[in-house]
C-alpha cells in the first residue's frame, strides 16, 4: 500500500475561480476602496451558493485585497499611507539585500529574461500583463537570496503589490516602467551592487510617493 493511496489532485475550486474573478474586478476598479462585497447580492446575481461566495471572499481576505469590518462585513481595502509604507519597506529590505549579492550567470539570465518579457508586455500596452511581468522581474531579483522561504514570502507580498501596481499603472506609461527596470538590470549586469541597491531604492521610493498622491 502506497502512502499516497487515496490522495486526489483536484481542479481549482469554484470558490477560487470566483475569488480570481472578483480580484480582477477589484484591480480594474469595478469595486472601489471601502466598497462592500455583499455576499447575498453576489450569490444571487451569479446563481451560486452564498457559502461559496463567502469562501471566495475569505480567499480574497488572505491576499490582502479585502478585510472584514464590524457591522459592514467584507470590504475592499482602503489603502492608507501607513499600509503603503509598511508593504514597500518590506519589499525594499528584501530587494536591496538581494541585489547587493553578485548574481550567478544563470540568475542574471533569469532576470534578463524577465526584463525582456516586461519589455514585450510594455509593447502591447496591456496593463494587466505589464503588472504580471513587473512582479516576475522583482521575484527573479528576490531569488538572488537563494532562499525558498523568502521566495514564498515575496510571492505572498505580490498579491497585495499587484493591487498597488495596478493603481500605479493608471499614471505611469509603459516606457517609464521599462526605463526604471532597465537601470536596475544595467547595474546588475555591470556587477555594481551599490548602484543596483541605489536604483532599487529610487524605484521603490518613487512608487511610494506616487501611491500616496494617488490614494
Amino acid at each position: 500500500m502506497s502512502a499516497l493511496d487515496g490522495l486526489e489532485v483536484r481542479r481549482t475550486t469554484t470558490a477560487q475561480q470566483l475569488a480570481d474573478g472578483l480580484a480582477e474586478r477589484i484591480m480594474a476598479g469595478a469595486f472601489g476602496p471601502g466598497d462592500r462585497l455583499r455576499e447575498s447580492a453576489i450569490a444571487a446575481e451569479l446563481g451560486v451558493a452564498r457559502n461559496t461566495i463567502r469562501e471566495a471572499v475569505r480567499i480574497l481576505e488572505l491576499t490582502g485585497l479585502v478585510r472584514y469590518e464590524v457591522n459592514r462585513g467584507a470590504v475592499v481595502i482602503a489603502p492608507t499611507p501607513e499600509n503603503v509604507e509598511a508593504l514597500y519597506t518590506a519589499r525594499e529590505r528584501l530587494e536591496t539585500a538581494a541585489v547587493s549579492r553578485t548574481p550567478r550567470p544563470e540568475q542574471l539570465a533569469t532576470i534578463t529574461k524577465a526584463f525582456d518579457e516586461l519589455v514585450a508586455a510594455a509593447e502591447t500596452g496591456d496593463k494587466s500583463r505589464i503588472v504580471d511581468r513587473d512582479l516576475a522581474f522583482h521575484q527573479a531579483i528576490v531569488a538572488l537570496l537563494d532562499s525558498t522561504r523568502l521566495d514564498e514570502f515575496f510571492a505572498g507580498l505580490t498579491k497585495e503589490l499587484r493591487f498597488y501596481l495596478t493603481v500605479l499603472s493608471r499614471s505611469e506609461s509603459p516606457d517609464e516602467v521599462v526605463a526604471e527596470h532597465r537601470l536596475i538590470l544595467d547595474a546588475l549586469r555591470a556587477g555594481e551592487g551599490d548602484r543596483a541597491v541605489a536604483e532599487i531604492r529610487a524605484h521603490i521610493d518613487t512608487s511610494v510617493e506616487q501611491l500616496k498622491r494617488l490614494l
